[in-house]
């Protein structure tokens, strides 16, 4: 398996970076910008690599974004940036697979062992810190709880196993309609509440 971590697009002038650099960590939206268009499409294809699945690929490297944002201040130069980026990317990638492994002991079925292995064993042997989206996580969990609780289970069905919305309303026995009318009421109010933590575009970014 050839794992691609080096497809970025062309690199600006040393004192243009360096000078987006410093304006991201002073919370800059608009050189945040510019450092999500350049390593998104990488860090996306990376996550690909691992989950086969091109939303969920994207809504993973979109959380390393996120995580970027939220550490913005601690990142000592910009050539931290894409490592920082595939240890998040990295650390989700093991999530999921882990789980999908859980998941697939439960139901008793063969696990293809070789492949999901040597994917596990790829990731491992990235040597970069393990990073969290835990706080930001936790505040969603407490915003979610003030929702009906079918409105939570179908967003965690959506956002959390990656279901699609016409599984979602075959194993809940409800129409697609339905399961879209809850997800907008859920993200109408995970937008309102993370408004506090986040700005603008990383809510979008989030919630997309």
């Amino acid at each position: 398996m050839q794992l691609s971590l080096s497809v970025m697009s062309p690199k600006p002038d040393h004192t243009s970076e360096a000078l987006l650099f410093s304006q991201l960590k002073g919370g800059s939206e608009r050189a945040f910008t510019h450092f999500f268009e350049r390593y998104y499409p990488a860090v996306t294809g990376f996550c690909k690599q691992f989950v086969y699945d091109e939303e969920q690929a994207r809504s993973m490297a979109q959380e390393a974004f996120i995580n970027l944002w939220l550490n913005r201040e601690n990142l000592q130069k910009p050539e931290g940036i894409p490592s920082f980026l595939y240890t998040a990317a990295k650390s989700k990638c093991l999530n999921v697979l882990k789980h999908e492994k859980v998941v697939r002991n439960y139901r008793n079925v063969a696990l293809a062992e070789k492949e999901q292995n040597l994917n596990l064993e790829v990731l491992n042997a990235l040597d970069y810190d393990s990073l969290s989206l835990t706080e930001l996580q936790e505040n969603v969990s407490r915003f979610l709880e003030q929702l009906p609780e079918q409105t939570q289970i179908i967003y965690t069905m959506k956002r959390v196993a990656y279901k699609k919305n016409a599984e979602i309303a075959t194993e809940l026995n409800i129409s697609i309609k339905t399961v879209e009318a809850h997800m907008t009421r859920a993200l109408n109010h995970l937008r309102e509440a993370l408004s506090d933590y986040l700005p603008a575009f990383l809510i979008a970014l989030f919630l997309d």
